[in-house]
């Protein structure tokens, strides 16, 4: 396999189409404390807003996300970002309204397009042949690192330097022209509804929690990086503004992850890959609570967003395994609400730690969640992983577990088409 197989002109489009959605997604949190800082009490009430964005994706995901129909998805996904789309550009045009309907419009701005990420990363392993959904999956994972690694300096740019109410007016204007260039690309991904054999959807999603908790655990890292880290090194006299270039640094790590991650098939089963890689993070995080020298500090960050990717693409993909070909975009959108929570849980404690321990203390309790989540998804998989089938027998329902066997990253929709079962040939 190689990322050659990924570089054409329609994954181009996809890219362009993925920035002016996403983009939107990562200023969101931050344009609203620029948009409000100088209204009294304006720090208290931005943080508010973008919690409410946040519970807006948290809702909206899984809700728009499992009525998600795959042969017909581009209407659904372009309604979404249109509506979320005027939902960022009333904000940016209202910035002293009342508190009450900015929140709406900030819930509404989060939860309307919540469904297009998961939309936008089936589209994308629908131009792919099968056997390169991990390159492309990484290429997804390497465009998001660099996402949010922009959007900060974007937000605070256009807010100090222009108007505090510009990063939400570009906003609602990527978020329209990403509904625009959704007519590039295919209206939705071929999918056989029979291979669901009948089981309802929430059963579906409820098949794969430990995949959506290993999510949560996935992202608890970067919570704490982002709302402690400035905390953190002034209490250890390092200057906060060395806060900007370790996130740049974490993130450059998750961009070189991804790469790393979809040069080869890396051995073991996916669950095994992605406990390992967990681990990993965590050691990571508990460095950057005990160890104050600035380099080690630097490097703890540079390698936790280096494992965090490849975890995250352990994710995706083991979704592709556990659930069938139609429900897997309905699967990434619960996926994206689970990491969402993880996400607010995390700097929900690391908050409330800061307020009666030092800073080091609030990432250890963040360290002590995650460790708790690794357990929780490491004994989930064991108990829901389904026997293997008999030889020569029938399959599975959803006809989406290869045979047993050796595994590695070459699972169903990423492996080569003559080593999986017929029943999954053909699937986008």
């Amino acid at each position: 396999m190689s990322y050659r197989e990924v570089l054409s002109a329609r994954i181009g489009v996809w890219a362009v189409v993925a920035v002016a959605a996403r983009l939107p997604v990562a200023m969101a949190p931050l344009a609203f404390v620029f948009l409000v800082r100088e209204r009294p009490g304006g720090y208290p009430l931005g943080a508010v807003l973008a919690a409410v964005y946040v519970i807006g994706e948290i809702v909206g995901a899984p809700l728009l996300g499992m009525r998600l129909r795959p042969e017909r998805a581009r209407p659904h996904l372009a309604a979404g970002l249109v509506v979320g789309g005027l939902a960022f550009t009333a904000v940016g045009l209202l910035p002293d309204a009342h508190p009450l309907p900015l929140g709406l419009l900030a819930f509404v701005a989060g939860a309307a397009p919540a469904a297009a990420p998961g939309g936008l990363r089936s589209l994308l392993t629908a131009l792919v042949p099968d056997r390169a959904a991990t390159q492309a999956l990484s290429v997804e994972s390497m465009l998001t690192a660099g996402i949010w690694a922009l959007s900060p300096a974007a937000v605070a740019g256009l807010a100090l330097g222009v108007s505090p109410g510009v990063p939400m007016l570009l906003a609602g204007g990527l978020m329209t022209v990403s509904a625009a260039g959704l007519r590039l690309l295919p209206p939705g991904w071929a999918t056989d509804p029979a291979d669901r054999d009948g089981e309802p959807m929430f059963r579906l999603m409820l098949r794969a929690w430990p995949v959506y908790v290993m999510g949560a655990a996935g992202l608890a890292p970067l919570a704490l990086a982002e709302l402690v880290l400035p905390a953190l090194l002034e209490h250890r006299g390092i200057g906060v503004g060395w806060s900007g270039p370790l996130l740049a640094g974490l993130s450059l790590g998750s961009a070189v992850g991804a790469y790393v991650y979809g040069l080869r098939n890396w051995p073991g089963r996916l669950h095994l890959q992605g406990l390992v890689l967990l681990c990993g993070l965590l050691v990571c995080t508990v460095t950057v609570a005990l160890v104050p020298h600035p380099v080690a500090l630097a490097a703890a960050l540079a390698c936790g967003g280096f494992l965090q990717s490849s975890a995250m693409l352990v994710r995706n993909l083991s979704l592709r395994e556990v659930l069938p070909p139609s429900a897997v975009a309905a699967g990434y959108s619960v996926m994206y609400a689970a990491v969402g929570a993880g996400y607010a849980a995390t700097g929900s404690l690391a908050g409330a730690l800061l307020e009666v321990t030092t800073p080091s203390g609030a990432v250890l309790g963040g360290v002590a969640l995650l460790a708790a989540l690794i357990v929780v998804a490491a004994v989930g998989e064991r108990r829901t992983r389904p026997a293997p089938r008999p030889a020569g027998g029938p399959a599975r329902s959803g006809g989406n577990r290869p045979p047993p066997g050796p595994r590695s990253t070459a699972v169903r929709g990423a492996g080569d088409p003559e080593e999986r079962p017929k029943s999954t040939r053909g699937r986008p």
